[in-house]
């Protein structure tokens, strides 16, 4: 018995001084890194659908953080860790771009988009707007549902086609800032604001709203997406994913929502 366990000893220690001599055991291989991306709020939808068919078919992930333009532009700039931005206007990404917090070969203009004015499904009655419309009697004792125009891109159109319109001055009492396009969209939807201006692709994404007049293209300036790899970025499937997010293949989760392709 004491031969066994002598024996037994020196097997224990053998095997011992071998995993020493190897180094440290074996370990698991890392999981993949997600690519992070930050996306102006109105993509949701399309987005998510879009990312949806980019995992199926690369077996990698994206997850998202939606907000308003300029919060996300600010968070890049606090150095949130990022590998794509997609702003819903140009401004957003010109100020990162000034930052020097994107790859400037990577930018591109993605997509395009309408404003549009919405009311309640039930209480939805068209609304001719044209210069100097009474927008203000319409909304009578409620609130205009809009982005904060100092910070949310759809808000910032509202208002420059408002003032274009020459109706600024009479609405802006009656204006009911959000946070995001998103957040402007649910006052409407949940009653608590007779109308709301947001995109086009908002109005098709929430069932309880419908378009009750489209903005004239010419009281605004264009509606574009750009999109860019953030300069820190050092994920290895950013380029992947952002090359894929401009292909036909991704297209159609877009046009869907009502965006147009921008190429």
């Amino acid at each position: 018995m004491q031969n066994r366990r002598h024996w037994m000893k020196l097997a224990i220690a053998a095997i011992s001084a071998g995993f020493i001599g190897l180094g440290t055991l074996p370990q698991p291989a890392a999981a993949a890194e997600k690519v992070t991306v930050f996306a102006a709020a109105s993509l949701k939808d399309a987005l998510d659908a879009a990312n949806a068919a980019w995992a199926k078919e690369s077996g990698k992930d994206a997850v998202v953080s939606y907000a308003a333009s300029g919060a996300l532009a600010k968070q890049i700039e606090n150095a949130a860790p990022a590998d794509v931005f997609i702003s819903a206007d140009l401004n957003w990404m010109d100020y990162v771009a000034g930052k020097k917090l994107i790859k400037d070969d990577t930018r591109s203009n993605l997509l395009g988009n309408r404003l549009v004015l919405v009311a309640a499904k039930d209480k939805a009655k068209p609304v001719d707007i044209k210069q100097g419309f009474d927008l203000a009697g319409l909304i009578g004792d409620g609130k205009l549902a809009m982005g904060e125009p100092k910070s949310v891109p759809a808000g910032k159109y509202g208002q420059t086609a408002l003032d274009k319109l020459g109706i600024w001055k009479a609405v802006e009492p009656k204006a009911a800032f959000a946070e995001s396009v998103r957040a402007a969209l649910a006052l409407v939807s949940r009653g608590e604001a007779p109308y709301g201006i947001v995109y086009q692709t908002d109005a098709a994404a929430d069932k309880g709203v419908a378009i009750v007049g489209t903005f004239p293209a010419d009281s605004h300036p264009p509606i574009i997406y750009p999109v860019a790899l953030l300069a820190e970025s050092k994920n290895a499937d950013a380029t992947a994913y952002l090359d894929f997010l401009k292909s036909d293949k991704a297209a159609p989760f877009f046009t869907a929502q009502g965006f147009t392709i921008l190429k």
